[in-house]
């Protein structure tokens, strides 16, 4: 079994890496696995094809919000009518 000394030692020891590795960053991260997986350029397409799928979802969603919008101002109100 490892004396208190050296015990006090390792734990310096793992310390001083945790410091190392908190002031890398994200080195290990997905977005730096991103970062290597794909060139600039490609990442720069991917962004731009990201802002193009969410501007299509907001023109649909434009146009679902006008018909709801326009459909609720041309209601017809229902008369009633009475038979004999």
């Amino acid at each position: 079994m490892a004396t208190t000394t050296e015990l006090e030692a390792r734990v310096r020891e793992l310390e001083d890496k945790i410091k190392v590795l908190e002031s890398e960053g994200d080195r290990f991260g997905i977005r730096t696995l991103f970062d290597e997986l794909f060139p600039t350029d490609a990442r720069k397409h991917m962004r731009a094809a990201r802002k193009e799928q969410l501007m299509a979802i907001r023109s649909v969603l434009d146009h679902w919000i006008a018909k709801a919008d326009e459909s609720a101002t041309n209601t017809k109100r229902r008369e009633s009518i009475a038979v004999d």
